[in-house]
């Protein structure tokens, strides 16, 4: 449970930092014999400031339980 919570606040702390991620695709149009045709396209995911926060308080949360059910 301890490494759930680590994770968590790791992960949030990076979605702080980092507030989206971009990647391409390749999509194939067509493709009659010797002829391809292709298109890339670059898409970009993003998220709000305030889900990295709740993550990481929920890290924070987890660490602090395990804490004390280790007791």
């Amino acid at each position: 449970m301890r490494v759930l919570g680590i994770v968590l606040v790791i992960i949030g702390v990076l979605m702080i930092l980092f507030n989206s991620i971009g990647f391409t695709t390749k999509k194939e149009i067509l493709d009659v014999g010797p002829l391809e045709i292709n298109k890339t396209e670059h898409r970009t995911v993003g998220w709000p400031l305030y889900a990295g926060a709740v993550v990481c308080i929920a890290g924070a949360a987890v660490l602090l339980v395990a804490r004390k059910q280790q007791r």
